[in-house]
């Protein structure tokens, strides 16, 4: 199964998330943890989150990109739990019977994103529209030229005088 996880091009995430997520974690959209904000009542490093950040699911911090990843079952089934947990903890969700099947939701979805090849970058971004909390997700391309110019290239060995290499 396919499911993403975070990735960290370069520390950005350490300075605008009060909380950044390790690289390497699964993460989810996340976007329960603003189910009852007001955007404009965030501070700044809550807001950029809100803006466009995934949630890792061992930290509960923050990340700009996921990749897609490959995830086995066992390892599903912990972030489903960890999810869990995290509900009753930070959100008081009554128990964790209760919190499963909210979590098990949050995690499918996660996964339904990933319908891409493995290793492919993928971003969100978030607002507040009239009907709540909307989330679009869009697919990472590099932007580099096919027709970019090399700055480098191996040349051949040249030969010895004796013409040996």
């Amino acid at each position: 199964m396919k499911f993403p996880r975070t990735v960290r091009l370069d520390s950005s995430d350490l300075e605008i998330y009060e909380t950044a997520a390790a690289a390497g974690e699964w993460a989810v959209p996340g976007g329960f943890a603003f189910a009852d904000a007001d955007p404009a009542q965030l501070d700044r490093k809550a807001r950029l989150a809100f803006g466009g950040a995934w949630l890792g699911t061992e930290s509960f911090g923050w990340s700009s990109l996921v990749e897609v990843g490959e995830i086995d079952e066992a390892a599903f089934f912990q972030v489903v739990e960890r999810l869990a947990r995290h509900f009753v903890e930070a959100y008081g969700a009554p128990d964790l019977a209760a919190a499963l099947p909210v979590a098990r939701a949050e995690a499918d979805h996660a996964a339904g994103l990933c319908e891409h090849g493995v290793h492919t970058l993928l971003a969100i971004e978030r607002e507040l529209g009239e009907a709540g909390l909307v989330e679009r997700y869009r697919v990472i391309t590099p932007s580099r030229a096919a027709d970019h110019a090399k700055i480098w290239t191996l040349e051949p060995d040249e030969e010895e005088p004796d013409g040996k290499a």
